[in-house]
């Protein structure tokens, strides 16, 4: 799936079944679900999860806390626009 396909399916009432966890709290945080998009995130394991998660944490202005899971993630914490962050990591884990 490209980013744009991704993109499409956010008109769609739930995201593709065959999406990673990760991809799908990124759905989720798309629609302006945070709450569900953090839940799959705290119970998803791996690297790309704590991305997201520190991803999350941006958008909600907890920036500490969001260092904490690039840390996790094993990346830096960015200040690039929120937009630019979330078609990064949609395109890696796609």
């Amino acid at each position: 799936m490209t980013l744009e396909q991704f993109r499409r399916t956010l008109a769609k009432r739930a995201p593709p079944g065959e999406i990673s966890a990760p991809l799908a709290a990124l759905w989720w945080a798309a629609k302006g679900d945070w709450e569900r998009a953090h839940g799959i995130v705290m119970e998803a394991p791996g690297k790309d999860a704590a991305w997201v998660h520190a991803y999350l944490h941006r958008v909600e202005g907890d920036l500490p806390n969001a260092r904490y899971w690039y840390g996790q993630a094993g990346r830096t914490a960015t200040s690039a626009p929120l937009a630019a962050e979330w078609d990064e990591i949609a395109r890696a884990l796609l």
